[in-house]
């Protein structure tokens, strides 16, 4: 076995604790980062999901007005024979 004297046993407890707290602190990075991307996510979605919900009112608008006119032109044909 391998006799440490007290400052050698301190300072390998203190190197210990020290790789630990890295440790930590690395794995809080990543989940904090990774947190982050997926708000990032979310958010773009969201984003996505307006603009679709926007071009399909823009659309089911367009084709109404597009059969208004053809319901127009209809009748005015009628008329005309």
């Amino acid at each position: 076995m391998i006799n440490l004297s007290d400052t050698e046993e301190i300072l390998a407890i203190i190197i210990a604790v020290a790789i630990i707290m890295g440790f930590a602190f690395s794995t809080y990075r990543e989940i904090q980062t990774t947190l982050s991307e997926e708000r990032a996510k979310q958010k773009e979605k969201k984003e996505t999901e307006d603009k679709v919900k926007t071009l399909i009112s823009y659309l089911d608008a367009k084709k109404e007005l597009i059969d208004a006119v053809n319901k127009a032109q209809k009748n005015q044909k009628n008329r005309k024979i």
